[in-house]
């Protein structure tokens, strides 16, 4: 078993620039760091340090050790608060990151599973992907619900789980439609579009459907925030791609009429865990809930 105490203070020396100064934080005796950040390096089979004039700086072996140690030490800190949300919440907590641009009425149908969980702590943070797969990895999230499978990288140990796929539809305020002649989908060519920015993983299939059906769009907008491009679809600006999960919201909430349906542009969703083998009960269900 590594011994953590050995490598705490191998970790300390390694951010305080040598052994010295990391006995003196401590405050223990120079030879007694010294001689247990020896032990590691004997357990490790690996120097960690190597001299550099009159001071220390760290091996390549001790590179990737302080990397991960970095890690450790950072989920130790945050362990006191784990506990204690654990202890006074009454209910299970489930920290999800969202990845930007993920339509809000497509999380709330991924999560949906979960919701009526007893006592659930939602606790949602919407974010860059690359960051989100960062935070999941280090277990500051539980899953991350994004439109795309986590790249492969032996260096990132996480997982991807298929859990659904919503063809498109077109939306417009109904004064825009209706000044469009032409059935549908000629009559996109008539009017404004907005578009999700390439950013987006969908927003290469729209541009291939298009050229598929020999139309040229007006492209008035390209918004990375599905719910901003909803916003200015609301407000006249053009029409819209969105899936049909959003339809209800869409027609209801927002007043708009549906142009037509696009079975042929499919958007796919993924939850993403740090785990092959999900462990946390609500992500559990989650997928359960979209197998």
């Amino acid at each position: 078993m590594l011994n953590y105490r050995h490598l705490y203070y191998f970790w300390v020396a390694s951010k305080e620039g040598g052994i010295a100064r990391a006995a003196e934080r401590l405050d223990m005796a120079v030879q007694t760091v010294s001689t247990q950040i020896r032990e590691l390096e004997r357990a490790l089979g690996h120097a960690l340090f190597k001299p550099s004039g009159r001071s220390v700086e760290l091996t390549t072996a001790g590179v990737a050790a302080r990397r991960l140690a970095d890690q450790i030490f950072q989920l130790g800190e945050q362990l006191p608060v784990a506990v204690r949300e654990a202890a006074d919440a009454q209910g299970v907590r489930l920290s999800v990151g969202i990845s930007d641009g993920l339509p809000k009425p497509v999380v709330r149908h991924l999560l949906q599973p979960a919701i009526d969980t007893p006592g659930l702590h939602l606790h949602c943070d919407d974010g860059e992907f690359d960051d989100l797969l960062a935070d999941l990895a280090l277990h500051r999230l539980d899953v991350v619900l994004a439109d795309r499978p986590a790249p492969l990288n032996p260096n990132l140990k996480v997982y991807s789980h298929a859990v659904g796929e919503a063809a498109l539809a077109w939306y417009a305020p109904a004064a825009l439609a209706a000044r469009a002649g032409g059935a549908f989908p000629a009559c996109l060519a008539e009017m404004p579009l907005l578009l999700p920015t390439r950013h987006s993983a969908v927003r290469s299939r729209i541009d291939d459907w298009f050229d598929r059906k020999g139309l040229r769009p007006r492209i008035a907008g390209e918004f990375e925030d599905s719910a901003l491009l909803a916003t200015f679809g609301g407000s006249g600006l053009g029409a819209f791609p969105a899936t049909e999960w959003s339809h209800d919201e869409l027609t209801g909430h927002r007043s708009l009429v549906l142009i037509g349906r696009c079975t042929e542009v499919v958007e796919h969703f993924y939850a993403i865990s740090a785990e092959r083998k999900v462990q946390h009960p609500l992500v559990q269900k989650v997928l359960a809930g979209h197998a």
